[in-house]
C-alpha cells in the first residue's frame, strides 16, 4: 500500500514530494514495470551486467545526437531573448526530475520513467510548434508531420550510430510508453481514438505496430503516465517563470487565477517586500509541488482502488492511474487558459513565431525543389528515392532535426538573409 503524507519545511508549506519508501530503500510496487520482465528490444542483445534495460535505453538517449539537439531548439523563445530561459533541452531534464519524484513516490520504475521524460521531445523540429506546423501543412499529401511520430521514427530508424542497427534499438516499454505517452491510439474494436479522430494516428506508427505491435488501444505502464504529467507540471510551472521573466505578464496579473493567488498572497505573507525575481522564483515552485503532491496523491488513491497488480492490469484498466485530482485538473486547465493568451499569443512571441515560419517554408521549398542543396548523404537518399514521398520525407527529416540557429544558417546560405526572428 502506498502511504501519501505532506510534509511541511517552515511557514511556505510543501516543498519536497512525499516519498513512500525511506530515501535510498529501493522499492518497487507490483504495478511497476519490471526491467527483468522486458518484452525485449526488436534486434535480441546480451544483457548487461551492470545496467538494466531500462537503464541502458535512458543512457542510449542521453547519448543520442537527437538529444544533444535540444539544446539549440526553442521550448517558446528563441536563443537571442537570453541564455536563461528555457529550451527543449532544459525543459526536458525538468520534465525527468519531475518524472523521478513521481515514479519514486509510487514504486514505479524510476529509470524507465526518466527515459521516457528524456525522450518525449526528441521528434520536435526547430522552432518549436510553429516548426512543427510548417512541416506538416508542406507535408499533407503525404501523410502530414507529427512530432511523436518522428520521435518513434529518430529512435528507431535515423539515429546512424550503431555498428549493428539503425535507431537505438530500444526495449518494447519504452518504445510503447513514447508512442502511447497521451493515452490508447486506438480504440478497443481498432478506430483512432478520439483525440485521433480528425487526422487519423499518424501512419509512420500504425507501420511500426505492424511489426513490432505496441498494444496502441490500451493505456501505457504508469511509468509512462508519470512521465507524462511530468510534462505537465513543467511546462506549466517554467511557463510561468518565464513568462514572468520576459515581462510578457506581471505577479499582480497571476491574481486572474485563484491558485496562483492563494500562491502570491502566501510568499507575500511569509517573506513581505521579497524582491521580485525571488517572488518569481517561489511562485515557480510552489506550483511544481502542489502539482507533483496532487499527481502522488491521486495516483495512490487510483492504484489502492484498483489495485492492479501488474504492469499489464496497469495498462488495461481503462483509464489513467497517475493524473491530477479532479480540482488539480482544474487548476492544470485554468493555468492553461491563462498562459495561452499572454504567453504563447503574446504580440512578442507571435512575430519571431511568424518569422521562424518563413524561415522553415524557404527550406522546404528549397530543398524540396533540388535536394542537392542538402549535404550529400541526405541529397543521394533523397535523389535516390523512390517516390515523391518518399524524397519529400527526406526534406522533411532533415529540416526536423536541424536546431534553432542551424536552419537560420542554413536560410541565410541558401538566399543570403534571414528573418530577424526579433
Amino acid at each position: 500500500m502506498v502511504t501519501v503524507q505532506s510534509h511541511s519545511s517552515g511557514p511556505q508549506g510543501p516543498l519536497s514530494p512525499p516519498q513512500a519508501p525511506p530515501p535510498g530503500r529501493p522499492w518497487r510496487a507490483p504495478y511497476a514495470a519490471d526491467p527483468d520482465a522486458s518484452r525485449g528490444r526488436i534486434l535480441p542483445e546480451p544483457a548487461s551486467p551492470t545496467r538494466t534495460p531500462f537503464q541502458r535505453d535512458r543512457d542510449r538517449i542521453i547519448h543520442s545526437t537527437a538529444f544533444r539537439r535540444l539544446a539549440h531548439k526553442s521550448q517558446v523563445f528563441v536563443p537571442h531573448e537570453g541564455d536563461h530561459y528555457r529550451t527543449r533541452l532544459t525543459h526536458t531534464i525538468e520534465v525527468g526530475q519531475i518524472a523521478r519524484a513521481i515514479s519514486r513516490a509510487l514504486g514505479l520504475d524510476d529509470d524507465l520513467a526518466e527515459a521516457l521524460a528524456l525522450a518525449h521531445d526528441l521528434g520536435h523540429t526547430c522552432f518549436g510548434h510553429t516548426g512543427e506546423e510548417i512541416l506538416d501543412a508542406a507535408m499533407q499529401a503525404h501523410g502530414g508531420f507529427d512530432h511523436n511520430a518522428q520521435g518513434l521514427r529518430i529512435v528507431t530508424a535515423l539515429e546512424r550510430r550503431y555498428a549493428d542497427h539503425d535507431g537505438l534499438n530500444l526495449c518494447w516499454e519504452t518504445l510503447e510508453g513514447l508512442v502511447k505517452h497521451n493515452g490508447p491510439l486506438l480504440t478497443p474494436d481498432g478506430a483512432p481514438a478520439p483525440r485521433h479522430a480528425r487526422a487519423g494516428v499518424p501512419a509512420p506508427i500504425l507501420k511500426f505496430d505492424a511489426g513490432f505491435p505496441l498494444g496502441l488501444s490500451t493505456w501505457s505502464s504508469a511509468e509512462a503516465q508519470a512521465a507524462a504529467i511530468a510534462d505537465d507540471i513543467a511546462y506549466n510551472a517554467h511557463d510561468l517563470d518565464d513568462g514572468l521573466r520576459a515581462g510578457l505578464f506581471d505577479v499582480e496579473d497571476l491574481r486572474e487565477v485563484e491558485f496562483l493567488r492563494a500562491l502570491v498572497d502566501e510568499i507575500a505573507r511569509w517573506r513581505p517586500g521579497l524582491e521580485r525575481a525571488r517572488v518569481i522564483h517561489e511562485i515557480a515552485r510552489r506550483v511544481i509541488t502542489r502539482l507533483i503532491e496532487d499527481v502522488i496523491g491521486e495516483g495512490a488513491r487510483r492504484l489502492q482502488e484498483s489495485a492492479p497488480a501488474t504492469a499489464d492490469a496497469v495498462r488495461g484498466a481503462g483509464r489513467a492511474m497517475v493524473c491530477f485530482s479532479q480540482r488539480m485538473e482544474a487548476v492544470d486547465k485554468a493555468l492553461k487558459a491563462f498562459l495561452f493568451p499572454r504567453m504563447y499569443r503574446h504580440p512578442r512571441v507571435m512575430k519571431v513565431r511568424r518569422e521562424a515560419g518563413e524561415v522553415v517554408q524557404i527550406l522546404f521549398d528549397r530543398f524540396a525543389a533540388d535536394p542537392s542543396l542538402m549535404p550529400e548523404d541526405w541529397a543521394r537518399n533523397a535523389h535516390g528515392a523512390d517516390s515523391e514521398a518518399r524524397r519529400l520525407r527526406h526534406v522533411c527529416d532533415y529540416i526536423a532535426g536541424m536546431t534553432d540557429r542551424y536552419a537560420v544558417a542554413e536560410c541565410v546560405r541558401l538566399t543570403g538573409s534571414a528573418p530577424s526572428l526579433r
